[in-house]
C-alpha cells in the first residue's frame, strides 16, 4: 500500500508582479505540521524594468521563512530590520501580535536583468506565542547544516532532524530539508522524521511503491516512519513538516491565529492604519498594501 496519502499539484497565484506556485493551503490539507502556507516563487526572469515590489503589509500569529535558490530580495520591517537575503540564507521573521514588512528588489539590481527563485513560507506559532513581541533573525548560508552521505547531499534549512539542528530560531518542533542527488539514489529517512511530512519535487522524479512523481507536485505522507523513496539523477526535493498543533489555525489574508477575534481585530487595525498595532516600516513609509475591501466584513 502506498505511503502517499495526498498529491497536490502546484497551482498559480498572482502576487501582483508575477505568478507564484501555491502549495499550501489546499482544500484537502490546510497545514502540514506547523506549516500553513508555502509559495514556490519562480524561477522568474525579470527584465531591467521589472522588479519585485511587495509594499509594506501586515502579519499576526505566524513566522515567515524566506529561502532563495536564485536572486536577491531586500527585506525591511517595522522592527527596524533592513537586510538583503541571497541564495542559501534564511530570513525568519516572527510576527507575534503584529509586524509589517516589505520585500523589494535591491536598489543595485533594479535597472538590470535578474532572476528570482525561492520559497516563501508561513509557520504557525504555538498558542502561547501568538501574542508575543515580533522579532527577526537572518541566518547566513554558510551557517546552515549541510552534509553528504552515500552521494546524497542534505541541507537542514530549519528545525531539527538527523540528530542535527539548524540555527534558525524556530518556535516548535519542525523540519525543512533539502535533498539533492547527482545519481539515482534510494532515500530511507523515516527514522529521522516525526509528526506530519510532505515532499515537494523541484527537479527530477521521485518513485515510491511503483509510482513516479515529477516536478511541481507536493506529496503528503501518511506515515513519516515509512518515508522511503527513489530519486532520479539530478534530483532535488524538499521535505517539510513536524508536530501539528492541538488547535486549528485560521488563515485570513495575511493573518494566522487560533483565535478568530484576534484576526477580526487585525483586519480593523490594518484597514484603519492603526500604527500602534501595526507600526510603519522605517525606510518604506510611503506605501502599503490595503486590506482588500472584499474581505473586510467577511468572517475568517
Amino acid at each position: 500500500m502506498s505511503n502517499i496519502g495526498l498529491i497536490i499539484e502546484e497551482k498559480s497565484a498572482d502576487i501582483g508582479n508575477f505568478l507564484v506556485g501555491r502549495l499550501l493551503p489546499f482544500r484537502e490539507k490546510r497545514a502540514v505540521g506547523p506549516f500553513v502556507f508555502i509559495d514556490h516563487m519562480g524561477p522568474a526572469d525579470l527584465k531591467d524594468y521589472q522588479n519585485l515590489d511587495v509594499p509594506p503589509h501586515p502579519h499576526i500569529g505566524l513566522s515567515t521563512l524566506t529561502y532563495l535558490l536564485e536572486g536577491s530580495i531586500f527585506h525591511r520591517d517595522s522592527i527596524g530590520s533592513a537586510i538583503e537575503i541571497q541564495p542559501g540564507a534564511v530570513n525568519w521573521m516572527t510576527a507575534g501580535k503584529g509586524v509589517v514588512h516589505s520585500e523589494r528588489t535591491p536598489e543595485y539590481l533594479r535597472h538590470s536583468d535578474k532572476r528570482l527563485h525561492g520559497f516563501q513560507i508561513w509557520v504557525g506559532l504555538p498558542k502561547h506565542l501568538e501574542q508575543s513581541e515580533p522579532s527577526f533573525h537572518h541566518t547566513e548560508a554558510n551557517d546552515i547544516p549541510v552534509w553528504e552521505e552515500d552521494g546524497i547531499h542534505y541541507k537542514l534549512i530549519a528545525g531539527e532532524a538527523f540528530g542535527r539542528r539548524s540555527p534558525v530560531p524556530v518556535h516548535s518542533k519542525l523540519f525543512f530539508i533539502e535533498i539533492k542527488t547527482k545519481d539515482p539514489k534510494k532515500i530511507s529517512i523515516g527514522k529521522d522524521l516525526y509528526g506530519e511530512a510532505a515532499m515537494y519535487v523541484l527537479d527530477g522524479t521521485v518513485s515510491t511503491d511503483g509510482n513516479s512523481y515529477g516536478s511541481k507536485q507536493l506529496m503528503i505522507a501518511k506515515d513519516t516512519k515509512l518515508c522511503e523513496f527513489d530519486m532520479s539523477e539530478n534530483g532535488t526535493v524538499y521535505l517539510f513538516g513536524g508536530e501539528p498543533f492541538d488547535e486549528e489555525r485560521f488563515i485570513f489574508w495575511n493573518f494566522v491565529n487560533s483565535d478568530r477575534e484576534l484576526i477580526e481585530q487585525a483586519k480593523v487595525n490594518w484597514n484603519d492604519q492603526n500604527h500602534e498595532a501595526f507600526p510603519l516600516v522605517p525606510g518604506d513609509e510611503e506605501d502599503y498594501v490595503p486590506l482588500p475591501k472584499a474581505i473586510l466584513n467577511r468572517k475568517p
